[in-house]
C-alpha cells in the first residue's frame, strides 16, 4: 500500500487533520506509528463512540499501534461516580470496543490511574497549569462543564491532563471528535513548552442524535451497541429524517459513517411498486438520489436499520460471550 492509499484510509470520514502535511510526513518517516483516543467511562457505548472506533480500525489497517485510554481519573474529576463504579464501566467499554472490531493484538488498553497519579505526571500537570490561563482552560472544558456558572477546579484540571496524556502515553497522533479540538490545540501549543513533541490531531464529525438534536445519554436519542435488533429498527423508524435533506440528517449520517465504510456495496431494498432495489458503491451516489427525492425517507430508515443490525449483530454476540 503506497503513501496516498494509506493517507486516504487515514483521512476518510475525518472532519479535520491538524495538520495533513504532518500526517503525511509521519507516514513517510518510517517511524513507529502510534495513535490514541481517550474515553471517559460513563454509560453506554453508542454510535458516537463508534465514529472514533472506526477511525482507530482504519489506522490499524495502515500500520498504527493503538492506545485506548479508559480515563477513570478524568471520569472521577468530572463527577461520574466513585472509582469502583467507574472501573466497572471501563471494563464494559473495553469489551465493547473489541466487540466492535478493534484488533486487540494491535491495541493496548490503559486506565488513567495506572500512570496519572505518578510523580512525573503530576509535576507536569502543575507545569501545564503554570503556563495556561484560566480563560484558556475554561474554553477547553467540555460543553456541560463550560456552561456551569461555578465549575469545580477539577473540571479545569481535566483538559490540562488530557493534553498531557498524549505525551505520557508516547503517541504521535491524537484522535477524537470535533468536540476535542480545543483540548488538542492546547496540547499543540503547550506540550512543546514542556519539552514534548507536537502531536498530529485527527477529528471525527459529531453525530446528531436520532431526534436531530445533540446526542445525549439523558435524552436516549442514540443507538447503543447493546440495543437489540427490534430496538434498532424501532428507533430508526422514529428518527428525524427530513425528505431530500442530507446534511444534519442522523439516518443519512449512519449510512455515511457506519454503513458505507463496512460494505463494498449497499443495496436499498424497495418494493417493486416503488421502483425496486437500488444499489450504490459509495455514499455520494446515495446522497445525490436522496437529495433529488428519488428515495423515500422510510426506505433509508429501514435499510439503515438492516445494515446497522448486521454490524451490531457480531458485536452483540461477542459481548454476550464476554459476559456483557
Amino acid at each position: 500500500m503506497d503513501i496516498e492509499d494509506r493517507l486516504s484510509i487515514a483521512t476518510r470520514n475525518i472532519e479535520e487533520v491538524v495538520t495533513l502535511d504532518e500526517l503525511r510526513s509521519l507516514l513517510e518517516s518510517g517511524d513507529k506509528l502510534t495513535a490514541y483516543v481517550g474515553y471517559e467511562p460513563s454509560g453506554e457505548i453508542h454510535l458516537g463512540h463508534m465514529m472514533t472506533v472506526n477511525k482507530l480500525m482504519d489506522l490499524q489497517e495502515i500500520g498504527f499501534e493503538i492506545t485506548v485510554l479508559l480515563a477513570d481519573v478524568h471520569a472521577y474529576l468530572n463527577e461520574k461516580g466513585d472509582f469502583d463504579e467507574i472501573k466497572k464501566v471501563a471494563e464494559y467499554n473495553r469489551a465493547a470496543f473489541i466487540a466492535l472490531g478493534l484488533d486487540e493484538s494491535k491495541a493496548r488498553f490503559v486506565l488513567g490511574s495506572e500512570y496519572q497519579l505518578e510523580q512525573d505526571y503530576m509535576l507536569d500537570v502543575l507545569k501545564m497549569a503554570r503556563i495556561t490561563t484560566i480563560n484558556r482552560a475554561r474554553r477547553s472544558m467540555d460543553e456541560v462543564s463550560r456552561r456551569k456558572e461555578d465549575p469545580m477546579v477539577s473540571q479545569m484540571v481535566y483538559p490540562l491532563m488530557q493534553a498531557l496524556d498524549i505525551a505520557h502515553l508516547g503517541v504521535k497522533v491524537a484522535v477524537g471528535g470535533m468536540d476535542q479540538r480545543k483540548i488538542h490545540m492546547l496540547a499543540r501549543e503547550n506540550l512543546p513548552k514542556l519539552g514534548y513533541d507536537v502531536p498530529v490531531c485527527m477529528h471525527t464529525p459529531i453525530l446528531v442524535g436520532l431526534d436531530g438534536e445533540k446526542m445525549s445519554s439523558s435524552k436516549g436519542n442514540y443507538i447503543s451497541v447493546r440495543d437489540d435488533e427490534q430496538t434498532v429498527v424501532r428507533k430508526l423508524k422514529k428518527a428525524y429524517c427530513p425528505e431530500r435533506q442530507v446534511k444534519d440528517n442522523p439516518v443519512m449520517d449512519i449510512m455515511r459513517y457506519h454503513v458505507f465504510p463496512r460494505f463494498e456495496r449497499v443495496v436499498i431494498e424497495r418494493d417493486e411498486k416503488f421502483g425496486g432495489d437500488l444499489e450504490y458503491e459509495n455514499f455520494n451516489e446515495l446522497a445525490e438520489d436522496y437529495s433529488k427525492g428519488e428515495i423515500h425517507p422510510l426506505d433509508v430508515k429501514i435499510n439503515a436499520a438492516r445494515y446497522l443490525n448486521m454490524i451490531l449483530d457480531g458485536a452483540r454476540k461477542k459481548l454476550k460471550e464476554m459476559g456483557w
